[in-house]
């Protein structure tokens, strides 16, 4: 299906874009067919703002109202909304609490949540007891408490909810998982994975205020962030589907990146150098699955580095290699014995069905076309009645082990179990 609006337009903002196109009519009655799906956003800085004009470039989209704390920042995101598809656009702009008033309108389907990270769980829980379907920006909880608030709330009101876990549709991510299914890694044993990317600049407002990727910094320990690392992988080893995580152990080293990089930035003696960070620069865990395979997981986001890739990846089975770094696989029967190959000479035969099917749409979307993908597979969701591509159990197991890495490192490196996530939650 075609985008209303061309990516160059809806990415620039153009005007002329295409208003109110209803999306064809599609089978179950449990979905939303035969009209505009109306969307919500909770959260409009950078990420809010940008994913809103993915949103756009979809067919069938109408966002009536959107909510910051900044009132600016709601203000821009409305104008150009309202830009786009030329119709007025409410703000929600009373303070922090103020989109509980947004979620009170009847003329919302589903909401965008693109808030900090600390909020997503009380943002989502909030929106489906009002009755909305809810996109969820990473990671989905901070805590385990978190993680069983929103299964309770998905279970309980039946609302769609997905996280936008976009790592897991990178191109080449997903024709490993091709290749996986089709059986050309035997039986996955190992598998590594980790977001390492200095993001301390981010961590600091102009004048030296922690945002909240700072404030994660000096309130958890652990690792931050894993869904992006976590996410590929746990969709190559069947995850939540033929496995399920088992046993985290953890250790992390000691918090020193952001003292650096606040006296560098600021000068000794600032406000900004008498924060104390309690996050260690480099949290490194394994994870064993219940049957048996190995994922080494690693987080740093604090540490002075060049810049090549946010993500690394390796996936070993019993009968070939992936190697994300060099983008190198190896294919026991088709790779010269014990010799890497380049990746490229497997995408055509192994490119992803849905990367076949939109990935010219998908270019020019962020994140290498990933983007495109999450919104758009959440919209279908939505006008099918179909399953969420990135439920909430994916989200939580993913996202538990933040906490489940902190009680490691707590305990002296003690293994520490996964909850049954997809028992019933009452039982959590």
């Amino acid at each position: 299906m075609k985008s209303g609006i061309n990516r160059r337009e809806f990415l620039g903002l153009a005007a002329g874009a295409t208003a109110g196109a209803v999306f064809p009519q599609v089978v179950t009655a449990a979905g939303i067919s035969g009209r505009d799906i109306r969307l919500g956003v909770i959260g409009t800085g950078n990420r809010g703002q940008y994913l809103t004009r993915v949103m756009l470039g979809h067919r069938g989209i109408q966002v009536p109202a959107v909510c910051d704390i900044v009132p600016e920042k709601a203000k821009h995101t409305a104008d150009f909304v309202s830009k786009a598809l030329g119709k007025p656009v409410e703000t929600y702009t009373k303070g922090p609490e103020d989109y509980l008033r947004m979620l009170q309108r009847d003329d919302l389907d589903a909401v965008l949540v693109t808030t900090p990270m600390q909020l997503h769980a009380a943002n989502s829980v909030a929106a489906m007891k009002a009755g909305k379907h809810v996109l969820s920006e990473v990671s989905a909880a901070a805590t385990l408490d978190e993680c069983w608030d929103l299964i309770r709330t998905v279970e309980q009101t039946g609302k769609t909810y997905m996280m936008a876990e976009n790592c897991c549709y990178y191109r080449q991510v997903m024709m490993v998982l091709n290749m996986v299914e089709q059986g050309l890694f035997g039986e996955l044993t190992y598998a590594e994975c980790a977001y390492v990317h200095d993001c301390r600049f981010l961590s600091f407002n102009p004048d030296g205020s922690l945002t909240w990727r700072g404030k994660l910094h000096t309130n958890f320990i652990g690792n931050l962030y894993p869904t992006h690392a976590i996410g590929p992988v746990a969709r190559w080893m069947g995850i939540n589907r033929t496995d399920r995580f088992k046993t985290i152990t953890a250790m992390s080293s000691p918090p020193r990146g952001h003292a650096v990089h606040a006296e560098q930035k600021f000068g000794k003696g600032h406000a900004a150098t008498k924060n104390k960070w309690i996050a260690g620069d480099a949290t490194n865990a394994l994870i064993q699955t219940d049957k048996g395979a190995l994922i080494e997981i690693r987080y740093d986001t604090s540490s002075s580095r060049a810049y090549n890739s946010t993500t690394h990846y390796l996936l070993q089975g019993t009968k070939a290699a992936y190697l994300d770094d060099g983008a190198r696989i190896y294919i026991e029967g088709k790779s010269t014995p014990h010799k890497w190959e380049p990746r490229k000479k497997y995408e055509q035969e192994y490119d992803h069905p849905l990367w076949k099917k939109w990935g010219k749409d998908a270019e020019g979307a962020g994140h290498g076309g990933a983007d495109y993908f999450t919104t758009r597979l959440f919209l279908e969701a939505l006008r099918t009645g179909g399953k969420s591509p990135v439920d909430v159990y994916d989200a939580v197991a993913w996202s538990s082990i933040m906490p489940l890495s902190a009680a490691s490192i707590r305990a002296g490196g003690q293994p520490q179990e996964f909850p049954d996530f997809k028992k019933n939650a009452k039982d959590g």
